[in-house]
């Protein structure tokens, strides 16, 4: 067990949130591969109208998953703090009280989701010869949003003890399976948009079912155990106040983006397809990008616990310098390869030069993103969670709900469409840096007064 972990209290930051991150990050890549995977094989072996209607659930499908994510951020936060002060019994029931939560959550937003499906792709005006199938596709898929919960709270628990190792093992298998299920109901089963929907539940059930048996047989200070007295008001709160602004925080990008799709589908089904096509790129993007942003969140909320203030300071400025260069460093080879990439989800050159369309903005701005991400978390490493939530509401989509209605009405160019996420991501990071540097120097101040 210890062999996996990353000591994040002690050790070179840049070598440990390096390795801390890498395996979080080839997990994420993993985990939008499910997603990622049923836009490819709809694509390629089925039909453009399949690929269209499987685009259009993205952003729904981002909103949701967001939400769930940001769940596991917080317990995350929580378990790491608790190991930090080294609170055995505080931390088991920490565990627990995660596990019921992430529980209820899940089969809540999958109710939600499977409900309103029809109706929430009406709201985005979903072109009459996508709607059948795009609905479908959004119920099928929320019924894994339980199982995608449950491994986020596995995730968050083992994130928090510096294993980033085991999520990558749980999310290859599941990965791998799903893509074999995508092939296996789409070419072999004759199906579409529905056959990739049950692909992905079935392997988000794995990847969940493997998580929780790890848990359960571990035999240190973050062993799952089932025990409803260990159940305790005060962690749930914990978790919920974190995870649950965290949540927003992830899934009111999604929000925001509802309105922007609103805007591209105002054009033809051709320059929809290729949007949908280069929103692949963008979710691969943010979640290699998170995977920093985990590993800040992390390592700030774990040696704030061990009272160590100039070690979290160091912890942000590193993961915001890897997550800044990693998008520098994506966004350059979207640049020289993105007609090769658009190229793995259609077949059609129009469809990809509509793609390139947004690809060309959102390369050169990808980096930006990391300054208001990064501070996010490592406001979120030190308990703060609902005022950068209300920044984000108001930077993120507020702004660019303005944006549709003011600048794209007027010009009502694809370009400037694209052009609202870099402004909103400085306008956002701006407040965002704001707010954490008040939030620290205040911190900063207490620990000077306490010792």
């Amino acid at each position: 067990m210890k062999s996996r972990s990353i000591d994040m209290c002690n050790g070179s930051l840049w070598k440990n949130i390096f390795l801390f991150s890498v395996p979080l990050m080839c997990a994420q890549i993993l985990e939008v591969l499910f997603n990622l995977s049923d836009v490819a094989v709809v694509g390629k072996f089925a039909d453009y109208t399949a690929l269209g209607a499987v685009g259009s659930t993205t952003i729904l499908v981002t909103l949701h998953t967001g939400f769930l994510i940001g769940m596991g951020s917080g317990v995350t936060v929580i378990v790491a703090r608790n190991l930090g002060l080294g609170d055995a019994i505080k931390t088991k029931k920490s565990i627990f009280s995660a596990c019921i939560a992430c529980c209820i959550v899940g089969l809540f937003v999958a109710m939600i989701s499977y409900l309103s499906a029809d109706w929430l792709l009406r709201i985005l005006h979903t072109k009459d010869a996508l709607m059948k199938q795009a609905v479908l596709y959004l119920k099928i898929y929320s019924l894994g949003f339980p199982a995608m919960a449950i491994y986020q709270f596995g995730n968050g628990v083992l994130s928090a003890n510096g294993d980033t190792k085991r999520s990558l093992l749980y999310l290859t298998i599941a990965g791998i399976l799903n893509v074999l299920l995508n092939l296996f109901f789409v070419i072999v089963c004759g199906k579409a948009a529905d056959g990739v929907a049950i692909a992905s539940a079935i392997a988000q059930y794995v990847s969940a079912f493997l998580v929780v048996v790890h848990l359960l047989k571990r035999e240190d200070i973050c062993q799952l155990q089932l025990d409803f007295s260990r159940l305790e008001r005060s962690s749930c709160f914990e978790i919920l106040s974190i995870g649950i602004p965290a949540g927003i925080q992830n899934a009111v990008f999604a929000i925001a983006n509802l309105f922007v799709q609103r805007g591209v589908n105002s054009f033809d089904a051709i320059v929809v397809s290729g949007n949908s096509a280069a929103n692949n790129a963008d979710t691969i993007v943010y979640n290699i990008l998170a995977a920093f942003h985990t590993g800040c969140s992390s390592f700030v909320s774990k040696n704030y616990g061990a009272g160590n203030i100039d070690r979290m300071q160091k912890s942000y400025f590193v993961a915001l310098f890897y997550s800044a260069m990693t998008g520098i460093i994506c966004g350059s080879l979207l640049w020289m390869f993105g007609r090769e990439f658009l190229a793995l989800f259609t077949n059609e050159a129009t469809v990809i030069d509509a793609g390139m369309e947004k690809l060309k903005v959102m390369s050169l701005s990808y980096w930006l993103s990391s300054f208001m991400d990064c501070t996010i978390a490592a406001s979120r490493g030190i308990g703060k969670s609902v005022v950068p939530a209300i920044i984000v509401i108001l930077g993120s989509c507020v702004f660019r709900v303005f944006w549709v209605y003011s600048v794209f009405a007027s010009f009502h160019s694809i370009f400037s469409l694209y052009l609202l996420y870099p402004c909103s991501w400085i306008l956002t990071a701006a407040f965002e840096i704001g707010y954490f540097v008040v939030c620290f120097h205040k911190i900063k101040k207490e620990s000077v007064f306490i010792s």
